[in-house]
This record gives structure tokens, sequence and C-alpha cells, in this order.
């Protein structure tokens, strides 16, 4: 091997987290509850991006937890709660959303996020929308 080779080799294990485009995100969510008059389309952010992963080929010689994937997911985050608007007095109208304040690659956490992506998912009101900027 040149020493080139050995050396960019080096540095890509060595700084690969640094080239991984992990970061908060705008995205919207739309919020609606049967009881309520109105859908809530709330702008946040969220945690996306790609993340470098080393998989090896040689996946018999390796212990399970070595051959984990990295996934884009929340380093800091906080929790903002808002006011669906329409909701009868039986109802509690309220909603509680994460917000990324910065993120990480690292392994996904299931105490807080959806590690599976499903594919048919909809994000969409089928009532009328009101706009939640905060």
């Amino acid at each position: 091997m040149s020493p080139f080779f050995v050396m960019c080799l080096l540095f890509g294990l060595i700084f690969g987290q640094t080239a991984s485009l992990c970061a908060p995100s705008e995205y919207t969510i739309h919020v609606e509850k049967r009881e309520c008059a109105y859908c809530l389309a709330i702008n946040t952010t969220i945690c996306a991006g790609f993340c470098m992963t080393r998989d090896s080929n040689g996946k018999k010689l390796l212990l399970k937890s070595a051959l984990s994937q990295n996934v884009c997911t929340y380093k800091e985050m906080l929790y903002r709660t808002v006011l669906i608007p329409g909701c009868p007095h039986h109802t509690i109208p309220y909603y509680s959303y994460p917000v990324a304040v910065s993120c990480k690659c690292g392994k996904c956490n299931t105490d807080y996020s959806d590690c599976v992506r499903e594919r048919l998912r909809t994000n969409y009101c089928t009532k009328p929308q009101k706009l939640c900027n905060l």
C-alpha cells in the first residue's frame, strides 16, 4: 500500500463523523383529534441527515455490537405544548411535540425516537387547518 492511501484511510477513520450531514431540519407536523374542529400544522425541527457507518465485510468474525448502524438522532431536545383549537370542554386540547436543538450520529434510542420508518404514513390534515408557528 502506498503511504498516500494509508494516510487517506487513517484520515477517513478519524474524521469520518465530521463528514456526516446530521443536523436539525425544519419539519411540519399535522395534528388533529377526532373530537376537535381543526387540524393544527406545527412547524418544528427534527433530526435528519446522513451518518457514516462502518459495515465490515468480515461480519462473521465480529460481534453483533460492532456491526450496529448509526442513525441521525437527538443530542439535545426540548418539548413544546400547543393548544388544538376547536375542542369541546370534555376533551384535553393539548399536544406535546419534540423540538430538536442539536443532533448527533449514534444508536437509535426507542425511548424517544421512532427507529423504523413506516412506508404508508400520512402527514396531512383531514379537517380545516390552522398554522402554529412557535
